[in-house]
C-alpha cells in the first residue's frame, strides 16, 4: 500500500510545491490567513473532499474530510506567518504536506477502512488556534493527529516546551518630565524596574525553564512621563506544572515593577497556553522508518530531548490524542527558523523535497497504524474513552 501513497503524492507534485510556494510569498498573520485557507482547502475539494469553513466559530479554520471508515485519522495544516518575516517558520511547507498526505489517504482510504480529515488549523505562532479548536470539539472522534514542521534537520520524536504568552501593562501619571516631574509616576520605569527583576531571576530559574520578553509599549514622547507602559513576555517550561512554577515567580518580579514606582499593573492571557508536546512511541518510530527509508537521516532518539522546538499548540493535541509533530529537514545553510534566512530556504529544491518527503512520510505512517490490528484497536479504543 505504501506504492500507491506514494504514487498518489508524485501525481500531484507539482501542485503541493505550487501550494507552497503560493502560500510563502503572501504570508497572513494568525486568524487572517483568508487566503491561504483558501488556496489549502481549494485544492483539497479538487480531489474530492468535502470541506467546511470556518469550523468552531475560527473563520480562517476549516475541516476537508474523505472517506467514511471508523477510525479517524487527522492531518493539521498550519499557515500562518510571523510578522515582517513572514514563513520563517516554514507553515508553507506545513500546508502544502498536509495535503498531500490527505490526498493520498483519500486514495487507500476505503481500502483500510478510515476517515481522512485535513484540518486547517490557523494561529499557531499566536493565538493557540489549536487549542481552541480542541475546547470547541473540532477533534473529536479523532484517533490519531499528524503533522510536520521543518527545521534544519530531521527529528522524529519532537519535543516542545509549555508556553504561557502574556502582556504586562503598567499604569501611571503623566507630567512634564522637566518641569514637573515629581507630579508624575513613571510607568516605563516600573517596566524597567521589573525587566531587571526578570534578568536576576534567570540564575536560579529551574533546569528547562525560559522567560523572554519584548517592550512593546514604552511612552509617547521624552518630555511626558510615560502614564502606560506594556511588557509582552513568553514563560516556558518543560512541564505545565513547571510553567504554574515559573508563571508565579515571574508574576512577583512584574508586581515589584509597579511597587517600586507607585505605578499600577496588571497581567492579561494573550493566547492560550500551550502545553508540551508528548509524541505517541509508536507513532513516532513508525514514522522513524518511513523517513529512513527515503533516505534521510534523523537525529539519534536519544538525543531528541535535548533540542526541544520553542512552543506549539500541537503540544495540546498531542496531550490528548495520540499524536506526532516531528521534523522534516531542510538545508537552510545554517540558518534557524524566525530568522529571515530560513523563510528564504522555504521555497528552495530541499524545501519542495521536504514538502513530498513529508506527506509520504505521513501518510505512510497513517497507513500502518491502520493495518495494524492492536494499533488500531489502541486508537478506537482511545475516542471511545475520551
Amino acid at each position: 500500500m505504501n506504492q500507491n501513497v506514494d504514487s498518489a503524492v508524485r501525481s500531484v507534485e507539482a501542485d503541493l510545491i505550487a501550494l507552497s510556494h503560493s502560500i510563502h510569498s503572501d504570508p497572513e498573520l494568525a486568524f487572517e490567513e483568508f487566503r491561504s485557507a483558501a488556496k489549502v482547502s481549494d485544492l483539497l475539494a479538487q480531489h474530492g473532499f468535502a470541506v467546511t469553513h470556518g469550523i468552531v466559530d475560527l473563520p480562517t479554520a476549516f475541516d476537508a474530510t474523505y472517506g467514511s471508515g471508523e477510525l479517524v485519522i487527522a492531518i493539521c495544516a498550519e499557515y500562518d506567518a510571523l510578522p515582517e518575516i513572514g514563513h520563517a517558520c516554514g507553515h508553507n511547507i506545513i500546508a502544502a504536506a498536509a495535503v498531500g498526505a490527505g490526498i493520498a489517504l483519500a486514495t487507500v482510504a476505503d481500502e483500510l477502512g478510515i476517515t481522512v480529515r485535513v484540518i486547517g488549523t490557523p494561529a499557531e505562532e499566536t493565538g493557540g488556534g489549536k487549542v481552541l479548536m480542541l475546547e470547541r470539539g473540532a477533534f473529536d472522534g479523532v484517533g490519531a493527529a499528524m503533522m510536520v514542521h521543518p527545521g534544519p534537520i530531521d527529528i522524529i520524536g519532537a519535543t516542545s516546551l509549555a508556553l504561557a504568552d502574556i502582556a504586562v501593562s503598567y499604569h501611571g501619571r503623566e507630567a512634564h518630565a522637566s518641569a514637573a516631574p515629581e507630579f508624575g509616576r513613571n510607568a516605563a520605569d516600573a517596566a524597567t524596574l521589573a525587566q531587571v527583576a526578570v534578568g536576576l531571576l534567570r540564575q536560579h530559574l529551574q533546569p528547562g525553564q525560559q522567560i523572554h520578553g519584548i517592550v512593546s509599549d514604552g511612552g509617547t514622547a521624552p518630555n511626558i512621563v510615560p502614564a502606560r507602559s506594556e511588557l509582552l513576555y513568553y514563560l516556558r517550561a518543560e512541564t505545565a506544572a513547571s510553567l504554574a512554577n515559573l508563571s508565579e515567580r515571574a508574576g512577583a518580579c512584574f508586581a515589584s515593577g509597579a511597587l517600586g514606582t507607585g505605578c499600577t499593573h496588571e497581567i492579561r492571557t494573550v493566547s492560550p497556553t500551550y502545553t508540551e508536546l508528548t509524541p505517541d512511541p509508536w507513532l513516532a518510530a513508525a514514522y522513524r522508518e518511513q523517513i529512513v527509508d527515503l533516505g534521510r537521516v534523523p537525529l539519534a532518539a536519544e538525543w531528541e530531548r535535548s533540542r526541544p522546538l520553542g512552543s506549539t499548540d500541537m503540544g495540546n493535541v498531542t496531550n490528548v490524542i495520540p499524536g506526532i509533530h516531528p521534523v522534516i529537514g531542510l538545508d537552510s545553510s545554517g540558518a534557524v527558523t524566525h530568522q529571515p534566512e530560513f523563510a528564504a530556504a522555504c521555497i528552495t529544491t530541499s524545501a519542495d523535497r521536504a514538502v513530498v518527503d513529508g506527506a509520504i512520510a505521513l501518510a505512510r505512517t497513517a497507513v500502518r497504524v491502520a493495518s495494524d490490528p492492536e494499533q488500531r484497536t489502541r486508537l478506537l479504543e482511545g475516542v471511545d474513552r475520551r
